[in-house]
C-alpha cells in the first residue's frame, strides 16, 4: 500500500498560514492585512499555471530552491522574508499527522501489507516519521527529489512498486489529489482519494481499513 504525505497523512499550510508563519518567525507584522499583501504578491508572481507547482520543481533540490526564490524575487520580497518563507515551506513541523494515521498504519501492517510513503518533496521524511514513532511502519520511502521524478509521472509509481516488491494491481495508492495521486491508475494501481486533510482531528483513513475488512475505529 502506498500513501501520499502532505494532505493525506499530514496537514498542509494554506497560503495565508504559510505567510503568517514566516512573518511571525521574523517578528514582523502578521496582521491579516500584512499577510494578505504578501500572499497576493506571491500569487501574482507565481502566475497561472502556478510556477511553484510546475512539473519537475519537486524533483530537484536546486531547481526547487531556485524556483521559489525566483518567485519571491518577482514578488518584490526582501531576502529575509524570502528566506523565512522558504524555511517554513521546508520545515515539517508545520505539517501535523492526523490522529488516525498511527492506528491505521498499524492496522495495515498487521494485515501483512507492506507500506510505502510516496511524496513530491524536497527534503527527507524519514526523520519526521522517526520522531512521530512511525518509522517502523514504513517499509519504503519514495521521495521525488531522491529519484529525479515526481507525480504524476508514472515512473515514480513504478519506483514505489519495485521498492515494495508488489504488482500494480494488488497495490493501493492513497492520496488526496486526483491530478497527482490519481495518476497511479495509469500504471494499473487502484486509487483511493480522500479529502485533503485540514485538521488533525479529521478521520478519513478508516476507508483504508474498510478495504482491508477491518472494523471501523470510533
Amino acid at each position: 500500500m502506498v500513501f501520499d504525505w502532505r494532505g493525506t497523512l499530514v496537514t498542509t499550510l494554506d497560503g495565508g498560514s504559510w505567510v503568517r508563519e514566516a512573518l511571525l518567525c521574523l517578528g514582523r507584522d502578521s496582521s491579516d492585512e500584512a499577510v494578505d499583501q504578501v500572499w497576493r504578491a506571491v500569487l501574482e508572481a507565481a502566475g497561472e499555471p502556478d510556477r511553484l507547482d510546475a512539473p519537475g520543481v519537486d524533483s530537484d533540490l536546486a531547481l526547487h530552491r531556485d524556483t521559489y526564490c525566483g518567485v519571491f524575487a518577482d514578488a518584490g520580497l526582501d531576502s529575509e522574508l524570502a528566506g523565512a518563507l522558504y524555511a517554513v515551506e521546508s520545515d515539517p513541523a508545520h505539517n501535523q499527522f492526523a490522529v488516525d494515521v498511527e492506528p491505521v498504519l498499524r492496522s495495515v501492517s498487521a494485515h501483512g501489507c507492506r507500506i510505502a510513503v510516496l511524496s513530491d518533496i524536497h527534503f527527507d521524511l524519514r526523520p519526521v516519521f522517526g520522531a512521530a514513532g512511525l518509522a517502523d511502519l514504513v517499509d519504503v520511502f519514495v521521495l521525488s527529489y531522491e529519484h529525479g521524478v515526481q507525480k504524476p509521472d508514472p515512473v515514480i509509481f513504478r519506483v514505489a512498486l519495485e521498492g515494495l516488491g508488489t504488482c500494480a494491481g494488488e497495490t493501493l495508492m492513497v492520496g488526496d489529489r486526483a491530478s497527482h495521486d490519481g495518476a497511479a491508475v495509469d500504471v494499473g494501481m487502484p486509487v483511493l482519494l480522500v479529502p485533503p486533510l485540514c485538521d488533525v482531528a479529521e478521520r478519513r483513513l478508516h476507508h483504508v481499513e474498510a478495504l482491508l475488512g477491518a472494523p471501523r475505529r470510533r
